[in-house]
């Protein structure tokens, strides 16, 4: 809990940073562990529920484990005109996973939202909050290569 608590120091202990402490949290550990909002609510006399309650309520928070890169495809109206369920359904098949999941591997968890207000760069992927605009599907294989890990050499 020593990088937890550097989170809280980092913010001066004061509950309105809430948000900005659970996302770094979310950062350090993929998703936010029970422990760890365990820990931030007996540090910041914050209800645990009140905790639970904030990390349901934000699309942004997990409660369960996450893939080390989190794939975000927007569906919104111009993604979804310009392409964006052929690019959905590029990365279920590339990856083997349907949004909300994670691979078996850990290295990717896939998701979709409504509308990250970026429209003129529809259709648009996000991965690890790195913005990829007018992407196809004839794109995500490119794309996802950027974030693979490099494979041993023999």
């Amino acid at each position: 809990m020593d990088k937890i608590d550097r989170i809280l120091e980092k913010y001066g202990h004061q509950r309105s940073r809430i948000i900005q402490i659970l996302n770094d949290i979310q950062k350090l550990q993929t998703y936010l562990r029970r422990d760890a909002l365990e820990h931030v609510s007996r540090r910041l006399h914050i209800p645990l529920s009140r905790l639970y309650s904030l990390a349901t309520f934000y699309s942004a928070f997990s409660l369960k484990p996450r893939g080390k890169h989190l794939v975000t495809v927007c569906m919104g109206t111009a993604c979804h005109v310009r392409g964006a369920p052929a690019v959905l359904s590029r990365l279920e098949d590339r990856l083997k996973i349907k949004p909300g999941e994670t691979t078996t591997d850990d290295e990717y968890t896939l998701k979709t939202v409504n509308c990250l207000g970026a429209c003129a760069l529809a259709p648009i992927v996000v991965v690890d909050e790195e913005y990829h605009g007018q992407t196809t599907a004839d794109k995500v294989e490119r794309l996802l290569a950027g974030y693979e890990k490099p494979k041993a050499k023999n």
